[in-house]
């Protein structure tokens, strides 16, 4: 296989892209699940979620100075090497006892690992966006880059996870924290194998820009203008609007979606690394492959309204599992949890793919990078704010009540497809 062949370059990158991620967003909320952190502390691990909502006032440097590639090489080496950190902190802690100073430690790596990830994302959109300038080629790969980015997620979830769930069963005598260290170790050590990867197989679809004899000024004026260029659209408050909105029941049924299941269904290490990494996945990544080909077959226009009408009334199924409350400590509950959780995902994958082809539609082309981690970075906004206090929520009116709010808060965005611009000049 050649190695600018679509296939290739999207699947590893993609790979790159969603894996720290899942170390971030998903493997530290499991880590300190299991550690025992409580409720509403698990809910301020979204907030890890901010520079991914900041990432657009540095997104414009991303185009403006190097390449992508580069970027993406250097972000990527530097994010197997701080995930190694982690892994190294939870193999020296003593005990729960004297554990406070590491996972403060801890908590500062993810920190630092979620702006050098935010910015990873910045790159790897925007060599998508130069190797596939074609609107229709890039909706018909919106579901590969997904599958890519879920299969990453297959690989924390199930792969990382059940490496700690594991160990802690094999070396009981270890206590809770150093199986930790095999499971981010794996990740640092995927993150160095992609690396190399990318060194040698990556495409270069650009050229650094020249820089000699440019003032300060000038250089000014150029990130000022990614802004400008972006917010010149037409209605451009209603885009920005639609985007905060579009999935928002989605991000307040998920922002406390590991805990429920590992404290109300009494789903276990080794259980959530199947279901929330294969089962998930699997849905996530049908319903996103199913969408990018709706898309690609009618068009955005004709395609927004049952795709998103799909996602947002399957929030009840949902709504049924935090009803009905089946245990995951029997085999009909642990299959009814997964068939509902894998139809959630199935669904949520579709206005995923309605969402990510709608921002790349935004995208001009000599901002390429900076213009799709604006609309990104305002996608993201819900899942962090929210999120962030998911926890709290939880406490004050439990999950039945919150998944039901979740679906209530998703039918005014849908009003917003009556006005909001669609472009859709290929399909």
């Amino acid at each position: 296989m050649k190695k600018n062949n679509p296939k290739l370059w999207v699947f590893t990158t993609y790979l790159a892209e969603g894996l720290p991620f899942g170390i971030i967003r998903s493997l530290s909320s499991v880590f300190f699940t299991d550690i025992g952190v409580k409720n509403q502390y698990l809910g301020f691990l979204n907030f890890l979620g901010i520079p991914w909502n900041l990432k657009f006032l540095w997104a414009p440097l991303i185009d403006i100075f190097g390449t992508k590639r580069a970027w993406m090489i250097i972000l990527q080496a530097l994010i197997a090497l701080l995930t190694l950190g982690v892994a190294v902190i939870c193999w020296i802690i003593p005990s729960a006892s004297g554990a406070h100073p590491f996972l403060v430690t801890s908590a500062v790596f993810f920190v630092i690992l979620a702006f050098l990830s935010a910015t990873n994302d910045i790159a790897i959109d925007g060599h998508f966006i130069e190797g596939l300038p074609d609107k229709g080629q890039q909706a018909v790969y919106t579901g590969y880059r997904v599958m890519a980015w879920r299969l990453s997620f297959l690989l924390v979830r199930s792969g990382f996870v059940a490496i700690a769930s594991y160990v802690a069963a094999r070396m009981a005598g270890w206590g809770d924290y150093k199986p930790w260290a095999f499971a981010f170790g794996a990740g640092a050590l995927s993150m160095l194998v992609l690396t190399i990867i990318h060194i040698i197989t990556l495409p270069r679809f650009e050229r650094a820009q020249s820089h000699a004899g440019k003032s300060i000024r000038a250089h000014l004026r150029e990130y000022a203008n990614a802004f400008i260029s972006w917010l010149a659209q037409d209605r451009i408050a209603l885009i920005i609007i639609f985007i905060i909105f579009y999935k928002i029941g989605d991000e307040i049924l998920f922002s406390m979606g590991t805990p429920f299941l590992m404290r109300e269904l009494l789903v276990t290490k080794g259980q959530i690394a199947w279901l929330s990494g294969i089962v998930g996945a699997l849905g996530s990544i049908a319903g996103t492959w199913l969408g990018g080909w709706w898309i690609k077959k009618t068009g955005l226009k004709k395609a927004i309204w049952p795709l998103t009408i799909l996602m947002n009334f399957n929030i009840w199924a949902y709504i049924w599992l935090a009803w009905s409350h089946p245990a995951a400590t029997t085999a009909n509950g642990v299959l009814t949890i997964a068939i509902v959780h894998c139809y959630e995902q199935l669904a949520a994958g579709l206005g995923n793919a309605v969402l990510i082809v709608f921002i790349l539609r935004t995208c001009k082309p000599d901002f390429k990078a900076a213009h799709y981690a604006i609309g990104s970075a305002i996608m993201s906004l819900p899942s962090t704010i929210i999120g962030g206090f998911g926890g709290v929520i939880v406490n004050a009116i439990g999950y039945l009540s919150m998944f039901v709010m979740s679906f209530l808060i998703s039918l005014p965005s849908m009003l917003l497809l009556l006005w909001v611009p669609m472009k859709d000049g290929d399909k």
